[in-house]
């Protein structure tokens, strides 16, 4: 009996929200770009193929310092 390698699955990692509420999207060791809103994640995931991952519930993603609702730039904009 013969084992068969395990399916490799991408792991797909969204970081930490940077100071500016940017966060880095990679995939092992590769960035493959950076995200300022959820949009952005699925374009980047698109423009990798890997577009057929439902980002908000994907165990493929690893959410790092906050969840797909979690873009502090978008919304912390200091007082003038």
């Amino acid at each position: 009996m013969t084992a068969h390698p395990p399916t490799k699955f991408p792991r797909i990692v969204v970081h930490a929200p940077a100071l500016d509420g940017s966060r880095r999207v990679t995939e092992g060791d590769v960035t493959l770009g950076i995200a300022s809103h959820l949009d952005d994640v699925v374009e980047i995931l698109r423009m990798a193929d890997l577009d057929r991952i439902e980002v908000e519930e994907s165990d493929l993603i690893e959410w790092q310092g906050g969840g797909p609702d979690d873009w502090p730039g978008l919304s912390e904009h200091p007082e003038s």
